[in-house]
């Protein structure tokens, strides 16, 4: 056996952590655990000391720990966050309440705002003022400076966020107050918004600011426990972690902004989903992510990613559309363009007010779990209804990893949900089934009808622990004809992980009229931006792929559009190119463009910086073949006008590759594929389980 140095990822989900081994010939062992909200390091630790064992590798054979985590988001969901104090310009301590003043739903008048992050008590002004051209008007006055430290140090506080107005023009007094600040409180976690988000828009870079250092303390350490515990496991490899944007970057880069990692667990599924879109051949996907506590959705047209500079988390539905804002807290940073709901296989199940069943967003997570796992959960959740339609194995999942008790998931529903209603088990089962997929059908449509794409155009590609138990209905109600499941589906995200590369992506604002780049030179700011990129990615600039791009709007517009940066030298050139494009991605996104009517401008200029890494070739999952043909059969429920059938149990690759007529099941260890009537399945040659629909 050679001594060549191996690498493995580790993605945390609400439920369950993935773990993936990437082996010396390219194909991949899988480690599935439920996750340890204690301390999700925990699971990452048990998780990969058994897959080392199980491998027969030494810890030291490890030489990188890829890493996609939940922390810096649940830390928001479930306001857990560090205790934060924020100080602002005079006249500015009330930004975060003020928001956009615009609401989710229209005809709420009930609707509540969430509470700022930061109390009213915790938000400090200090006297300064800095003109948008970046002239100080008012010089800070450090006596209101030391009044709020003094407060500040009585409250005890865990992390301070600093965002003075126009401070992205002349960071100035920002700069002070955060040596100030780190003088004074050396333990305490600065988040400063010249150093995250220097850019335009007041309460967009508030809200950032105060998201970072409110995740800060709670990322940090986490990262330290997680490195110190894979240390004295042995596992002293580099660890990279995933970026909402779809890179990796070394952990301790990652502290500096923690806010970056909010959505990085749903970027790697996507990542990966490029990945197999790029080796198959399909250029459209709709990628459905179903986990245990939400399912996300993003797309990939012509083979490439959707991103945004916008995100709003710790609504019912976190998602990047200005349409659907306000109900959560922004974050203004470079994300994949993602859609989440709290719909996963551990969502509760209730009946509300008006007597209809409810799915979520709640969820029973890991601990204590559904109530068919028998670890102490009692309320009803869409795996029980799942393991009582027998889309589930009524025994265990997991590979026998977790058991299963069919008795605990019929008295939960049939006490909670169907006695109430007067409905039977398998009928209110299904309704469960359906009422899930409506909720996740929001996620979809957030990122295509709702962005002007029609669904027929793309294939679906599910994963996630429940996404194929989910993918085939859905789609059919999507009106999505073909859905592939990958291999490894179940563990994907941390698939996902070995398929990224080093990357970065930074801006900085430049608000002037696009016609004035003909006189203004832009190249000092790009140099500027890859000096940054160069440094916190940590290889020389001749090692890095840049590429350049400008954030767009019409004058008068608030949302500005990223657009690629043209590879034309001369400045008249660029300018004619970049409005073109510009005309162009506004027609295809909103329907329409002011071509001619109304000039642009540029917001930002934007660098990202792509380290690419070396990866095998084929990388494959490991599949068990156990014979050509059922490995078993069980009872399943298809609804009303297809009743309970018996339905063939496959492996992967035991179903062949040519179309079976469903119903059938196919069963793996990382999990589930449903494949309901009026539809067909097969495996191709790179293990894809291919679904095909009837009718459509």
């Amino acid at each position: 056996m050679s001594d060549q140095p191996l690498r493995i990822a580790a993605d945390i989900g609400g439920t369950f952590t993935d773990i993936a081994l990437e082996r010396e010939d390219g194909s991949i062992a899988t480690e599935k655990r439920l996750s340890t909200p204690g301390n999700y390091a925990d699971a990452v630790l048990r998780g990969t000391e058994r897959l080392l064992a199980s491998e027969g590798l030494e810890p030291a054979r490890i030489a990188e720990v890829l890493h996609g985590c939940t922390v810096a988001t649940n830390a928001i969901l479930e306001q857990k966050g560090a205790r934060t104090a924020l100080i602002t310009t005079e006249g500015f301590r009330d930004v975060l309440e003020l928001r956009r003043v615009r609401t989710p739903r229209l005809y709420d008048p009930l609707w509540q705002k969430p509470e700022p992050l930061v109390p009213r008590h915790l938000r400090f002004e200090v006297r300064e003022r800095t003109a948008p051209d970046g002239s100080v008007v008012t010089g800070l006055d450090e006596r209101t400076l030391d009044a709020a430290m003094d407060v500040i140090e009585a409250a005890d506080v865990e992390a301070v966020a600093v965002c003075l107005i126009n401070s992205f023009a002349n960071p100035e007094h920002e700069v002070l107050i955060a040596e100030r600040l780190r003088a004074r409180f050396p333990t305490k976690f600065v988040s400063v918004s010249a150093e995250v988000l220097p850019q335009i828009r007041e309460y967009e870079r508030t809200s950032t600011t105060v998201i970072n250092a409110y995740v800060g303390p709670p990322v940090k350490a986490y990262v330290a426990s997680l490195i110190e515990q894979l240390s004295a496991a042995g596992v002293n490899g580099r660890v990279l972690i995933m970026q909402s944007s779809g890179g990796v970057l070394a952990a301790h880069a990652v502290l500096d902004k923690p806010a970056q990692i909010i959505e990085c667990g749903p970027a790697a599924g996507v990542i990966g989903a490029r990945h197999v879109g790029r080796e198959q051949g399909y250029e459209n996907l709709i990628t459905f992510d179903m986990g245990g506590t939400t399912a996300k959705a993003s797309v990939i047209e012509n083979g490439e990613l959707s991103n945004s500079e916008e995100y709003e988390v710790g609504a019912s539905m976190s998602a990047t559309s200005a349409l659907m804002a306000g109900a959560g807290y922004a974050l203004k940073l470079p994300v994949i363009d993602i859609s989440e709901v709290g719909a996963g296989g551990g969502s509760i199940v209730r009946i509300d007010k008006g007597g209809a069943i409810k799915v979520g967003p709640d969820s029973a997570g890991a601990d204590p779990g559904p109530a068919c796992y028998a670890l102490g959960g009692t309320r009803p959740t869409v795996t029980d209804a799942n393991v009582l339609l027998g889309y589930l194995n009524p025994e265990a999942l997991a590979g026998g990893a977790v058991p299963i008790d069919r008795g605990r998931a019929e008295q939960a529903v049939r006490a909670e949900v169907a006695e109430p209603l007067g409905r039977g088990l398998l009928e209110t089962a299904y309704g469960i089934h359906q009422v899930a997929n409506t909720n996740m059908m929001r996620a979809v449509k957030a990122v295509t009808t709702h962005r002007g794409r029609d669904t027929r155009d793309f294939r679906m590609l599910a994963f996630g622990g429940s996404g194929g138990v989910h993918a085939v209905t859905l789609a059919r109600e999507l009106r999505i004809a073909e859905i592939v499941v990958p291999p490894a589906a179940g563990v994907f995200s941390a698939l996902g992980l070995l398929y990224s590369d080093l990357e970065l992506n930074e801006a900085r604002a430049c608000l002037r009229p696009l016609s004035s780049l003909e006189d203004w030179d832009p190249e000092p700011t790009y140099q500027a931006l890859s000096a940054v990129l160069s440094d916190r990615l940590e290889h020389p600039p001749e090692a890095i792929v840049f590429r350049r791009f400008a954030d767009l709007r019409y004058q008068g517009q608030a949302f500005e559009i990223t657009i690629p940066w043209p590879d034309r030298a001369e400045r008249a050139g660029v300018v004619e190119a970049l409005s073109r494009r510009f005309d162009v991605e506004h027609e295809r996104r909103y329907g329409h463009c002011f071509e001619g009517q109304y000039g642009a401008e540029v917001v930002n200029l934007r660098l990202v910086g792509t380290v690419r890494r070396p990866r095998s070739e084929g990388v494959a999952a490991e599949v068990e073949v156990i014979k050509d043909g059922p490995s078993g059969e069980r009872m399943a429920y298809f609804g009303a006008d297809v009743g309970s059938v018996v339905t063939p149990v496959y492996s992967r690759l035991g179903l062949g590759g040519d179309p079976r007529p469903g119903p059938l099941i196919i069963e793996e260890y990382e999990g589930t594929t449903v494949v309901p009537p009026r539809a067909s399945a097969l495996v191709d040659a790179a293990a894809n389980i291919v679904i095909r629909l009837e009718g459509l």
